[in-house]
């Protein structure tokens, strides 16, 4: 007869690690249900402020809503807005124009203004840390209407940029009121706030390894050379996290072009940026459907930007991981 060698089969444990094992999922779900509980007041914030807005702006993209009529008597009048957009309104395209020559020159003098002071603002010396917060402080100011105002002070006719210039005898100007200078005003105050990325520039800064500024000095490379070689590379992320920060925010410039224009975009549309003409077409005009479309198209321009950015930035941004 036959012996059987296989041992017994266990017997189903009882007891409190049992109730553990088969209490998890339970205690799973109940962990996720009090996560979409606490993310409660986010997604009805969200639905409220961000999505249904936006879905609203949508629809009323394709009617001709104009605030004053009842939503009873909106007509539904499909691509016309978009079509008005592109073919049969000018002043649209002199704002996407001016737009477009106000985010691609301050945008990268102000990366460069950032950079630059980060460099001298990255060694130790007395009072570097005051230096630091007054450079940011003009970012804490951000898109103020404060700001905006004394900065049309300073570059009216009779402002002070115009007093420092008669000292060496130039003749002054109304900057702010001169179709060819207005412009470049709100640049030169774009540029001016460049606090917040220069902070970034400065932790990007700290994180590039000593080892590296030696090895290049020992191969004899000088500060060009090691500034080339070294810190660019190494700084490559940064400098693409603000390139696209900034870059999807000098599309978005307002306050400044609507404080010093008066809400007009003047003088002679030299400062008619796309937001402020959005601003005047739904707000001033009250043609909401045809600013409605005018967001979208925005929105999607942005998006198309960053999409390049990102899709060029694999060329030229490295990690020091090597995963570019």
């Amino acid at each position: 007869m036959a012996v059987s060698t296989r041992p017994p089969e266990p017997r189903p444990r009882s007891g409190p690690a049992a109730h553990q094992r088969r209490g998890r999922p339970t205690r799973h779900r109940d962990d996720g249900r009090a996560g979409y509980v606490f993310l409660t007041p986010w997604l009805l914030g969200f639905a409220a402020i961000t999505a249904i807005p936006m879905l609203m702006s949508l629809y009323l993209s394709f009617t001709n809503y104009d605030i004053l009529t009842p939503w009873s008597d909106v007509e539904w009048i499909g691509l016309k807005n978009y079509e008005r957009m592109f073919g049969d309104d000018p002043a649209y395209w002199h704002a996407v124009k001016v737009t477009l020559i106000f985010a691609f020159i301050a945008t990268p003098l102000k990366l460069g203004a950032a950079l630059g002071v980060a460099l001298l603002l990255n060694r130790s010396f007395r009072g570097s840390g005051l230096f630091r917060g007054l450079f940011y402080l003009p970012s804490l100011l951000g898109g103020s209407v404060a700001l905006a105002m004394v900065w049309h002070s300073l570059f009216d006719r009779g402002g002070s940029v115009n007093a420092v210039l008669g000292w060496f005898g130039v003749e002054g100007r109304a900057w702010v009121n001169d179709p060819d200078t207005a412009l470049g005003t709100l640049i030169l105050l774009a540029v001016w706030q460049f606090g917040a990325p220069m902070v970034i520039f400065l932790a990007g800064l700290k994180q590039v390894p000593t080892e590296l500024y030696e090895a290049a000095e020992v191969d004899g490379a000088g500060n060009l050379r090691r500034f080339l070689s070294v810190t660019l590379p190494m700084l490559s992320p940064v400098i693409f996290f603000n390139l696209v920060l900034e870059t999807i925010h000098g599309f978005q410039g307002f306050t400044s072009a609507f404080v010093l224009s008066g809400g007009t975009g003047g003088p002679v549309d030299s400062t008619l940026m796309y937001t402020l003409y959005l601003y005047i077409r739904g707000f001033a005009n009250y043609e909401m459907g045809y600013a409605s479309a005018m967001a979208w198209v925005f929105l999607i321009t942005i998006g198309l930007v960053t999409v390049v950015l990102f899709r060029t930035g694999r060329f030229w941004v490295h990690y020091s991981d090597g995963d570019d």
